[in-house]
């Protein structure tokens, strides 16, 4: 019998043509959640009632004004009951065995705090999404595995950076600590609205020394960027890049290696000029542009999130990919 009680929550924005699919597979779960719960960010294309109608057992939240994801997940974390809290895309479908084996990954290694689960791409079952998230030291952050076939080089459990937030766990305790890291007392930063969140999440959790592990039983299938990209992820990537680094990047890192951020920043820079004629070019410039106009409100929140570092720039440093290629 399992010591911990599972929540999974879906945000949800006009994913009406994949939620079904991605319901049915929480249903199939060999271990049961205690309660999945929708968060549907005023979907205009039927959403609501496609859950209400065929999915009477999910837990159902319906926000009356669009919030976008950062705040529809925090909705989610605000009502969820579990002591495991479980983020899982609405265009993601799950193998029947997937929470069954991050709950034994839980019970079988107390110290980790997260789960990352391996995640292929839908239409390409053999090609991977990501086997945890990295985070590299000029600010970027990365799928690890990311586009490679599967040839049995990601099959051992292992620890990782973070897990995507396509479909990760965390135990209740260690987000309800991050909690202090921002101004409202959310989980998620939402100034950072969509895109990137997950990755301020993990570094604000590996700022207090909190372990995550890579298990390759919890399979996941993920129509990536089915219900974002585009223009919208481009201009939020450009300003979220660089507003993460800035923000929680132990000062030590962030000035030994500022050098690398900004040429890398100049870099993509120079390469959305080249292609200026292209809608998301010159989104991706403008959230550059934007996040330099919020260079005071950044630093505000960096002084939250540097006062709960529980570990050395030295420990922090070992978390961190320094290969800038």
């Amino acid at each position: 019998m399992s010591d911990f009680s599972y929540s999974i929550i879906i945000p949800n924005y006009n994913g009406a043509r994949f939620l079904g699919g991605c319901l049915d597979s929480i249903k199939a779960q060999t271990l049961q959640p205690l309660e999945t719960i929708v968060v549907d960010d005023a979907s205009t294309d039927g959403s609501v009632a496609l859950v209400r109608e065929n999915y009477p057992w999910v837990k159902l939240l319906v926000r009356a004004k669009n919030g976008q994801f950062a705040r529809a997940c925090n909705d989610g974390f605000e009502a969820a009951q579990g002591n495991v809290l479980v983020l899982f895309n609405n265009d993601a479908e799950a193998a029947p065995g997937w929470l069954a084996a991050i709950d034994q990954t839980f019970r079988e290694r107390p110290e980790i705090s997260s789960v990352a689960s391996r995640i292929m791409l839908y239409d390409r079952r053999n090609v991977f999404h990501t086997t945890g998230d990295y985070y590299k030291a000029n600010g970027v952050p990365g799928n690890r595995g990311v586009w490679q076939e599967d040839k049995g080089q990601y099959d051992q459990a292992e620890e990782v950076f973070g897990g995507c937030g396509c479909a990760v766990a965390f135990k209740r305790e260690v987000l309800d600590a991050v909690r202090a890291d921002n101004p409202d007392g959310k989980i998620l930063d939402e100034s950072l609205v969509m895109y990137c969140e997950d990755v301020d999440l993990n570094l604000r959790l590996r700022l207090r020394g909190l372990r995550c592990l890579y298990q390759p039983q919890a399979l996941v299938y993920h129509r990536l960027s089915a219900t974002g990209g585009g223009t919208l992820a481009s201009y939020r990537n450009g300003r979220n890049f660089i507003v993460v680094a800035l923000k929680d990047l132990p000062g030590g890192i962030l000035l030994s290696n500022l050098p690398a951020i900004v040429a890398t920043q100049l870099k993509y820079a120079f390469q959305s000029l080249l292609k200026i004629r292209l809608k998301t070019e010159r989104a991706r410039l403008k959230g550059q542009f934007d996040a330099l106009k919020a260079i005071p409100d950044t630093l505000r929140r960096r002084k939250l999130v540097q006062a709960h570092r529980t570990i050395s720039t030295e420990q922090f440093a070992d978390y961190l990919e320094f290969n800038q290629k």
